[in-house]
Order: C-alpha cells, then structure tokens, then sequence
C-alpha cells in the first residue's frame, strides 16, 4: 500500500513515520518544499504523480495558547488552506481513503462531561484558539460531506485529545503544555530556581496522551479502516489537573522546588476531555500512562533539544 502523510515533519507525523515503517508500506513523506500545502495546483499535480492509495494528513500550524492567542489569522488561514486543498485534491485524482486528523479545539467550551463526537457545533468555540478549531471544524465536515454525497470515497476524520511526546516543540514561544512544563522546570533545576511559575490557579483540567500512543492507533486504523467509525475521538477518558501535570514533572525530574500562580495569565477552558466510547467499542486503548510518557518525553528532550533551546 502507498501511504502519504502530510506533516511528516512535525511530532504526529514523525511518529506515525516509525510506527508504520514496520508494516512495510511504501510511504511519501514530502516536506514543504518538496509539497506546498497551501497552493492547491501544487497538491493535486504532486498527488498525480505519487497515486497514493491511501492518505493520512497530520499536517498543521500548531502552537500553545500564546500563539493562538497572537496569530488567529494564521492558525485561521493555514489550518484551512492545507486541509481544504488535500482533502479535495485527494478527491479530485480518485483517492478513494484518507483520515483527517481534527482536534479537540473543535468542541464546544464550558462543557465539565467528556465530549461526544456529535457535540461538534453544537455550542460557542474557546476564543483563546478558535481560528484553529475553525479551520478543523471546516475540513471535518468537507470530508463528511464528501463521503456522504460520494459513498466510494471513504473520508474520515479521528479527534485525538491533547498530545505531547518525542519530536515535540520545546521552544516556550510555540509550545504546548507539557513540553512547556518540562522546560520550564527542567531550566528551573539546572539553575537552582526556587519556584516555577504556573499560569493561573493550576486546577483547570486537561488530556494529554502519548503521541507514540496515537500513532499507534493511526496504524490500527490504516488497518482496519472499513470499521472505523467516520468521525472518532481518540484518548485517555480521563485527566489530570494543571497543577497535576507539573508535578509528574517534577518527580521525574526530581525537582525539589515549589510553584506559584499567576493569577493574571489566560487558562484557556476549565475542562476539555474527550468520550472514548467509540474508540473503546472500537476495540483500542493508549499504552503509556502519565509517568512513562513524560518519561520517554524528557528523555528525548534531553538527547534532542536541550542544545538548540
């Protein structure tokens, strides 16, 4: 089988990369400038010529809440363009299964219950990230839309919860949460800092998984892909505090100092945990709890990035 993944390059799509090579398909991984995402002529011309019978688009602007908050027009207008252009190209020269991966972000704020699937629209978007949840509700529905009017052309689209693991971004201006964590308080033990600085109360909750864990599942669904569902999130079916995060840091660390909060910075939502009811049904589960994963995370922090920081 030829397997195309968009965002080969960033942390889903590195993943993906070991994960699959053990199933001996032949894979395209083209960067960006081999394959310009947003210049749809480009897309459909490289698809012509690749014929991929299957493709997996990882791809995406990503970043913590800093960057969302600082660049929506961005998050907005990349997001969509590269989504928009491979799942229409991917359409257009008879590529009959791909998986789009969607996000989180694209639910519903202030709900405390885990999210269904069919919660999506159904309630105002986080403003702090909403150009990018935009942009992943878009594409969701293209390729539902495509599927329905086109039952030949299976398009489906997986919602994984939060994600951090190896080949993440530990640079504090485009971070997400947990490598952010392991930054800060790594930098703050090698310094001798006292405390370290926790972005409000510390007790809104979040969902974090292992990216080597989604990966996993991204196979699996390559797989057996006639039994998945068309629209599925993927994760743990719990989660973990702010404050809670930290300090699984700090013990794989061993960091001995204390944290403060400043009451004064965004926290984003309360709460956003995803319903692993038809992941479950499905018949997959994550294989790496919290400690493991952080663990295997700082591990490739500290071989990978620590120079480049």
């Amino acid at each position: 089988m030829r397997v195309l993944i968009t965002g080969g390059g960033g942390m889903v799509g590195r993943n993906l990369q070991d994960y699959l090579a053990s199933k001996g398909y032949e894979i395209f991984v083209p960067n960006s400038k081999e394959l310009d995402l947003c210049n749809y002529t480009d897309v459909e011309e490289y698809l012509q010529v690749v014929k991929p019978d299957f493709v997996i688009h990882a791809a995406g602007k990503v970043g913590g809440i800093q960057a969302n908050m600082r660049e929506p027009v961005e998050f907005l207008m990349k997001n969509l363009d590269m989504g928009r252009n491979i799942v229409w190209a991917s359409k257009s020269v008879g590529v009959r299964r791909l998986i789009n991966l969607g996000s989180s972000c694209m639910y519903p704020r202030g709900y405390n219950s885990p999210l269904r699937e069919d919660q999506v629209l159904s309630g105002e978007l986080e403003p702090t990230n909403e150009g990018y949840a935009l942009a992943k509700v878009v594409v969701s529905r293209l390729c539902g839309y495509i599927s329905a009017q086109s039952p030949d052309y299976q398009y489906k689209t997986i919602i994984p919860c939060n994600l951090y693991g190896q080949y993440d971004k530990f640079d504090p201006a485009h971070s997400h949460l947990i490598p952010a964590i392991i930054h800060k308080v790594y930098q703050a033990k090698i310094n001798n800092e006292p405390t370290v600085e926790i972005w409000g109360d510390g007790t809104a909750r979040r969902e974090f998984m292992f990216a080597g864990d989604l990966a996993d599942c991204l196979v699996e669904a390559v797989v057996r892909f006639e039994t998945l569902p068309a629209l599925m999130n993927v994760g743990l079916g719990y989660d973990y505090t702010i404050n809670e995060y930290y300090q699984a840091v700090a013990d794989v660390m061993d960091y001995k100092g204390s944290f403060h909060h400043d009451l004064t910075k965004p926290v984003g939502m309360a709460r956003k945990l995803v319903s692993v009811e038809k992941q479950v049904s499905w018949g997959w589960q994550p294989k790496h709890d919290l400690k493991s994963g952080i663990e295997k995370t700082f591990k490739f922090y500290l071989q990978e990035m620590v120079d480049e920081l």
